[in-house]
């Protein structure tokens, strides 16, 4: 496996990074299994294992601590916070008071001493990002982190935590993890440029789009979402809505191409995303281990032009088909009243 370069850390990855959040009641309740998992992507050359807190409520970080007794020192842990855990308020978000408590819980859970990348989960409007930024350095000055990053930001807001971090003469955050695939391709306006410009390395997730490229979703077939995702995340997965409609269609015209090309669509929309220069690892999510098996030869496909100007076809370059999949949707979308002047009474 060739190793990629994080962004400016000097840090080497492996262009597929495990993401653990199958793991637990979300989706593989079996412990067992899930370290298995993890053990053949250790053994298969992956470095990168990354986590969450608010992934199962903790079960999911306790599932990788157990996994990696014995092999934690070859591995680049990743973790984030930000998501509710519990029903405590504070519980959650990109404050002081939380990134102290929730890293040391995350610690505890992944049975280890310092965490080698620490990421915002998601933007946090309640908190000045001074705040958050000021917190992460402190968490680095006492050696719990090694380095710290973002998760589906927004470009602007990638910008502002490079000039807040100048200012204040703080580290900056050095990784980025947008969502990206080819149904999810909005990253490629503003996203991965703005990376690439920061020298930030870039973690991608969902490659797959949540499954709907994975080749079982095809007309006739019977599988679907698990209830547990459905339950989760409706408007990525019911397939009853307009934008999903499509985005099955889409998925077999490049069931289609894959074939013509002699490669499975996972190995197909895997490379695609691999291919592109600002990527350094690409996150997978196996729920079993034969959905690994089935990844990791995607690291020796390199698409030639006239597949990959194909795909820019089916779907355009920066186009995302459903906005749900892009994790994201800042208070300036979500609010109505942001949108809205007052009215005035006479």
């Amino acid at each position: 496996m060739t190793y990629r370069i994080l962004g400016r850390t000097g840090v080497k990855v492996s262009p597929l990074a495990l993401g653990a959040m199958n793991f637990g009641v979300w989706a593989n309740k079996d412990h067992d299994d899930a370290a298995r998992i993890i053990h053949r992507a250790l053994d298969a050359g992956i470095n990168v294992v990354d986590t969450a807190d608010v992934y199962s409520q903790g079960e999911n970080e306790d599932i990788v601590g157990k996994a990696l007794k014995g092999r934690r020192e070859d591995v680049f842990l990743a973790t984030k916070f930000h998501g509710q855990i519990g029903v405590d308020p504070n519980h959650r978000g990109n404050s002081r008071y939380w990134i102290f408590k929730a890293v040391e819980d995350s610690l505890r859970r992944l049975q280890t001493d310092h965490l080698d990348l620490y990421q915002a989960h998601r933007p946090d409007p309640d908190t000045d990002v001074e705040e958050t930024l000021g917190a992460l350095n402190d968490l680095v000055r006492q050696g719990k982190i090694r380095y710290f990053g973002t998760t589906t930001h927004e470009p602007h807001q990638l910008v502002e935590l490079q000039w807040a971090a100048e200012q204040a003469n703080l580290q900056a955050p050095v990784t980025e993890q947008p969502p990206y695939s080819i149904l999810a391709r909005a990253a490629e306006r503003s996203t991965l440029p703005t990376a690439q410009k920061y020298g930030l390395g870039v973690l991608t997730w969902s490659p797959l789009a949540g499954g709907w490229l994975s080749g079982r979703y095809r007309p006739g077939e019977s599988e679907s979402a698990t209830p547990s995702r459905l339950a989760r995340q409706p408007h990525r997965h019911d397939t009853e809505l307009a934008a999903n409609v499509r985005k099955r269609a889409i998925a077999e015209e490049l069931y289609k191409l894959a074939q013509d090309t002699g490669l499975s669509l996972v190995h197909l929309s895997l490379a695609f995303v691999l291919q592109h220069p600002a990527v350094s690892s690409v996150i997978i999510g196996p729920r079993t281990l034969a959905h690994l098996e089935g990844q990791l030869g995607a690291v020796d496909v390199e698409l030639d032009s006239a597949i990959l100007d194909r795909i820019d076809e089916i779907v355009a370059p920066g186009v995302t088909i459903s906005p749900a999949d892009e994790g994201y949707l800042p208070p300036s979308l979500t609010d109505a009243a942001t949108r809205r002047r007052s009215i005035r009474e006479a």
